[in-house]
């Protein structure tokens, strides 16, 4: 900050605000002095005169400042960008470059380059890419770097004073140009100045014709804000470096032996980690670590109980599976071989119904293959969804009517309850495969008399009264319930009905049940709509399939 403001200031005269600010903020004594005189004191001692220390804290020279101090601003042979001295624009002038800057700016982004534009301290505005990189010959970028009067009258006097170093030197003369770098002069004589000797005189010459527009070098002490003695607040006598050698001894002894029990009790919990691994690596599903504490280790050992938890439960579930399917294929393939077999053998003649047999198990193992694909598609996020706005009563009553020869063969009645004018965003063939594997599952566990009942509504619906585009208009989604007058389903049971291959009937008789597929197919499709399915019943009273979707249409996957 005192950089900065012996950059824009000739001299240290008003900068007593900013050394009182700055020692409020950093809680030190700060004094600014210029040889034997103070020139600003933040907290001065009444009645004692400071002594300054051998070595000041800092030296404030804005034309050389310290590159251990201000590495980002020690550039251009240590002067201060900050330092503009006759560089400086006025408003007029920087207002009409800027305009002509944003002009450049816009042209590159209709060309398709990303570009900003950047003021400087001068005032001078730059079109810059995101890198920080100047643009060049584009957009008339180029014109921009043209310098105005007062610009080529500074650069002039600065060619002067490098060519007279250089010549100094029996080198030849350079042309500056506003960015710094430089050309030699096209009718000079002697030989050519190497970049050293010109970089070198190019940092002189800007010293010495910046100095008048700078405050003068100061010598900056920093101490404690009570301190009569010339110290500062880094005080590196005999006594201090001794005292520091014996704090870092013992934070380094403190260290050592926190470092040390902190490891043994680290270890041994990671090491029960460990073997735990290794054992589950080994194909032991069953390993478990025992957890105790709350730290980032407990939580660890947490965290792997439940993944091995997951994966036994998985590998459990992957085996059950694999016999499922086997089975599912299994008894139609036996089927169709035995009545192959059977007609090759002369046992059975191949007339129509030993065709329509076959085809019905063919069929029926097609349909498990369908199933188990769709399922697949909807694992891997590529079941692929055409939404449109429906008709939610539409899709029932074709969904009934569907399903009335099967409904009448089983002595069921269907009922169809819908506004007709309650619309979803679905897909149509999905939205009626989801609602037609539910009814056809109420139509098999509903015996003859019963009835299934469709009905759909707005979810979260206001009073009646309200009207019916208050309704619409604060309904968070559709409701759709499919109910039957079934047996219903055991409360120890209710969470499995989606699973796959689950069936309540255990003896996986084609006459009381299906392949297993249908719930989990409906729970699949309801998700990939982005929303949920879930199932109420209770014994003798029937079951209820509710499925709830957004009004908004889901992401596509």
């Amino acid at each position: 900050m005192l950089v900065g403001y012996a950059a824009q200031h000739r001299n240290w005269d008003a900068v007593g605000p900013t050394v009182a600010e700055l020692g409020r903020k950093t809680g030190h004594r700060i004094l600014l002095r210029d040889g034997e005189r103070t020139l600003v004191d933040s907290a001065p001692v009444s009645g004692h005169r400071y002594v300054p220390p051998p070595q000041p804290t800092a030296v404030i020279d804005p034309l050389a400042v310290d590159p251990q101090m201000l590495p980002a601003v020690a550039r251009d042979g240590g002067i201060d960008p900050r330092v503009v001295g006759p560089y400086r624009v006025s408003d007029a002038e920087s207002a009409r470059l800027q305009d002509a800057a944003r002009g450049v700016v816009e042209c590159l982004r209709t060309a398709g380059a990303a570009a900003r534009m950047v003021v400087g301290p001068s005032g001078r505005p730059t079109v810059r890419t995101p890198d920080g990189a100047p643009i060049e010959g584009r957009c008339g970028a180029a014109a921009l770097n043209n310098p105005i009067p007062s610009e080529r009258k500074a650069l002039n006097t600065l060619d002067g004073l490098v060519g007279s170093c250089l010549a100094r030197r029996g080198r030849g003369g350079v042309t500056v140009r506003l960015d710094g770098s430089w050309q030699p002069l096209r009718a000079e004589s002697r030989t050519p100045a190497p970049d050293k000797d010109v970089r070198d005189c190019l940092a002189s010459g800007r010293a010495e014709q910046l100095e008048p527009y700078v405050a003068p070098a100061a010598q900056l002490y920093v101490s404690s804000p009570g301190d009569r003695t010339a110290t500062t607040f880094l005080d590196l006598s005999a006594p201090n470096k001794l005292r520091i050698a014996w704090g870092t001894a013992l934070v380094l002894l403190v260290t050592v032996a926190v470092t040390a029990f902190a490891g043994i009790r680290l270890i041994r919990p990671l090491r029960r980690l460990t073997l735990a691994a290794q054992r589950m690596e080994a194909g032991d599903v069953s390993a478990r670590v025992e957890v105790s504490g709350g730290d980032e280790i407990a939580r660890l050992s947490a965290a792997f109980n439940a993944m091995s938890r997951r994966r036994e439960h998985l590998e459990a579930a992957r085996t059950a599976m694999v016999s499922d399917v086997s089975h599912e294929l299994r008894t139609p393939l036996t089927n169709i071989r035995g009545w192959l077999e059977a007609v090759e053998d002369g046992v059975v003649p191949p007339d129509e119904k030993l065709v329509a047999s076959v085809l019905e198990e063919a069929m029926l193992l097609q349909h498990v293959i369908d199933d188990l694909r769709d399922l697949s598609a909807a694992d891997a996020g590529e079941l692929r969804l055409t939404t449109e706005r429906l008709s939610v009563a539409d899709v029932l009553a074709q969904t009934a009517q569907g399903h009335g020869p099967g409904a009448e063969a089983a002595k069921v009645r269907l009922v169809v309850a819908a506004d007709p004018e309650l619309m979803v965003p679905a897909d149509p063939v999905r939205l009626r495969q989801t609602v037609g594997n539910l009814v056809s599952n109420a139509i098999r566990h509903t015996p003859p008399g019963g009835t299934v009942l469709l009905k759909a509504a707005g979810d979260l619906p206001v009073p009646a009264q309200a009207g019916r585009a208050a309704a619409a208009a604060t309904m968070a989604g559709v409701r759709i319930e499919v109910s039957d007058t079934g047996p219903g389903i055991a409360p120890e049971d209710l969470r499995y009905v989606f699973d796959r291959f689950w069936r309540a009937e255990k003896s996986r008789s084609r006459q009381t049940g299906g392949s297993g597929l249908g719930l989990s197919i409906v729970r699949k499709l309801i998700e990939a709509h982005g929303g949920t399915v879930e199932a109420r019943s209770a014994p003798g009273a029937g079951s209820t399939f509710i499925l709830r979707l957004p009004l908004i249409p889901p992401r596509p996957r």
